[in-house]
């Protein structure tokens, strides 16, 4: 067997390659060899195209531009030519492909022709080309959220992309971050306790990091940030970065958070709601046995002449009256005291108060007052008001006993639907601030300061009924408080009462009192009344004023006594009474049936509360228990001076 030659061998070679277009061109570029890969690539068999020019496979775009020509000068220049670029097959289908031409040179250095080698990578240019436009599309997509700041970073944190959400969340473009550390976006407590560290190694730890927190933008200002941190592995494992997700939730946050106030405010106003009404029917049944305590006295004290007996009995009446001021009290909590409300300018009532404000203070306190330019108009009773106010500063007072700031300011706001406020109607309002730089109160203290009997004063130094009376006579005139307090800082409270117009003060303050007449000569009383102690003590007091008495125990029997009974002058009735019939119901039985009757309710309760039950009451005299000797003579003189219908 003959050996095969070199040449031949490689020629073998050659021919045996498919993948590949391998052939030879003259130096003027005619082809002048052809393989089986040229024949598969190109389409053309070996007598179809030897003897061709080679730029037949170019497109005729770039044989107009002279682009086969650039070849062969270029491998002849730079020693070889390399290019990708569209082909036209024989079919005129058109493939991209790889190119090489070198130059062929014998021993002395004259050029042979070429050698020159194509591979068709259309496949490979159209997976490029569809990756390219993946991401194209990616970068398109993440560049065109504006609501997420999404950006990368590498294994140490320093920021390598940045998205349109991004710039618009932090405020930062992209020239001004990347390259920085992301632990610039975090406050500066946050980056002392090496949260930022923290972040990264849960993610790599666990593959995710997520927290919400306090972020800083590039103007300083904070806003509160949902935050997803991902770890990007590659295949073998390597942690190449981290894709980190950023929102801002500062509405949502405070949204909920003003949800959760008003539930809290809600919870509080029902609890006080329902603390008021158990308060308002002890007050009432007390007020009932103070009725008879002191009555009780003042008629002893009438008919004793030993002087030790009337000492012990001005001791007792003492005693009562305090007792009916804790009721007054119990009463203000749950807003059924008497109101004698008004339009009042409340700058005016706080300046004409300031001289016994400042008396209230010791001298290591500084008194200030910052009262609006403007009238403070408000829907008040005025006496109250007072009240109040000095309960407030005697609080501050004694939250200062090494002195402090404390002062009291005015402004006029408005409420809408959308404030936090549950028990206010919308609209305006003046607020008056009492502010102190005093102790402050704990968040478990300020939860119940405004509870009746809750006092964190040592035993006898406080009843715990000073807040309880502000906070029933605000919101029984048709405001709200609202207290702030921090330990170690001071504490403020706001009284937002109802706002007045001007006119409503020309006409309260233009209003004439009564004028007071003799009482004339006593007549027959009807004392209706279902205690058995408060209807025997005020039997005995209409005698000793000089009335005869009748007496009935519920409205029926008062009804049958009516009927059967005309020279009655006065009907004097308990409102809150069994059997079915009210006394306001009663009343209004009589002055339709004997219409010359006058009539005096008497109750625990005050008109305001009365009046939720049973409507107006204007044309009946009243009196509130536990009522006094001198005050029920009065109310009697009243009714029989006028003629009420």
């Amino acid at each position: 067997m003959r050996p095969i030659s070199h040449e031949l061998s490689f020629q073998l070679l050659v021919d045996s390659v498919h993948d590949y277009a391998i052939y030879m061109l003259n130096p003027d570029g005619y082809i002048s060899s052809w393989n089986r890969g040229a024949e598969r690539v190109k389409g053309y068999t070996a007598d179809e195209i030897i003897g061709q020019h080679f730029s037949r496979f170019y497109t005729p775009e770039e044989q107009a531009a002279g682009e086969p020509a650039r070849a062969l000068q270029c491998a002849l220049d730079e020693g070889k030519y390399e290019r990708e670029g569209w082909r036209v097959r024989k079919d005129g289908a058109r493939i991209w492909v790889s190119v090489m031409i070198d130059p062929i040179r014998d021993k002395s250095g004259q050029l042979l022709g070429f050698a020159k080698v194509t591979r068709d990578i259309t496949e490979r240019r159209a997976m490029q080309e569809a990756l390219r436009e993946s991401e194209q599309r990616f970068r398109l997509l993440v560049q065109g959220v504006t609501d997420y700041a999404l950006y990368m970073l590498n294994p140490e944190g320093i920021i390598s992309n940045w998205n349109t959400g991004a710039e618009r969340i932090k405020g930062y473009r992209a020239d001004e971050v990347l390259g920085s550390h992301f632990s610039r976006f975090y406050i500066d407590e946050d980056r002392q306790r090496g949260l930022p560290a923290h972040a990264l190694h849960v993610a790599t730890t666990e593959g995710r990091f997520e927290n919400e927190g306090w972020r800083v933008r590039k103007d300083g200002t904070h806003f509160w940030a949902h935050v997803v941190i991902d770890a990007i592995h590659a295949e073998d494992g390597e942690l190449l970065g981290f894709a980190k997700i950023t929102r801002d939730i500062t509405e949502r946050r405070q949204a909920a958070e003003a949800l959760e106030q008003t539930r809290a405010s809600l919870a509080q106003a029902q609890k006080m709601e329902a603390i008021g009404q158990l308060t308002g029917g002890v007050a009432h049944d007390f007020n009932n046995l103070l009725t008879v305590i002191v009555n009780s006295l003042d008629l002893l004290a009438i008919k004793l002449n030993d002087p030790v007996a009337i000492r012990c009995l001005s001791n007792a009446q003492r005693a009562a009256g305090r007792g009916a001021e804790l009721t007054r009290q119990l009463l203000a909590f749950a807003r059924r005291q008497p109101l004698r409300p008004g339009a009042h300018d409340l700058n005016m009532l706080i300046a004409g108060f300031e001289p016994i404000l400042r008396r209230a203070c010791h001298e290591l306190i500084v008194f200030a007052l910052h009262l609006a330019p403007e009238p403070a108009m408000a829907h008040v009773d005025a006496r109250l008001f007072e009240g109040a106010l000095l309960n407030l500063v005697i609080n501050a007072r004694d939250a200062m006993p090494d002195g402090g700031l404390l002062s009291i300011s005015t402004e006029c706001v408005s409420v809408d639907e959308s404030s936090r406020f549950v028990s206010l109607q919308p609209g305006t309002y003046v607020k008056v601030s009492i502010l102190d730089h005093g102790t402050g109160m704990p968040a478990e203290v300020l939860r119940r300061a405004m509870e009746p009997f809750f006092t964190t004063k040592e035993i006898g130094k406080g009843t715990g009924l000073g807040l309880s009376q502000v906070y029933g006579f605000v919101t029984q005139s048709g405001g709200d408080v609202v207290i702030h307090s921090e330990v170690g800082k001071g504490t403020t409270v706001e009284l937002y009462l109802p706002a007045a117009d001007a006119a409503s003060l020309l006409q309260s303050s233009s209003a004439a009192s009564p004028a007071v007449t003799p009482v004339p000569s006593a007549g027959k009383v009807l004392v209706v009344e279902d205690e058995s102690d408060v209807l025997e003590v005020s039997v005995e007091i209409f005698h000793s004023m000089g009335y005869d008495v009748i007496t009935a125990t519920n409205g029926l029997e008062a009804i049958d006594v009516l009927k059967h009974t005309r020279d009655i002058d006065v009907l004097f009735t308990d409102v809150v009474m069994p059997k079915g019939m009210s006394g306001v119901d009663l009343a209004r039985f009589t002055r339709k049936l004997c219409p010359q009757i006058k009539v005096i309710l008497a109750s625990g309760y005050p008109i305001p509360a009365l009046a939720e039950e049973h409507g107006a009451l204007d044309e009946f005299l009243f009196v509130s228990k536990p009522y006094r000797w001198g005050e029920l003579m009065e109310k009697m003189r009243d009714a029989m001076r006028k003629s009420v219908h």
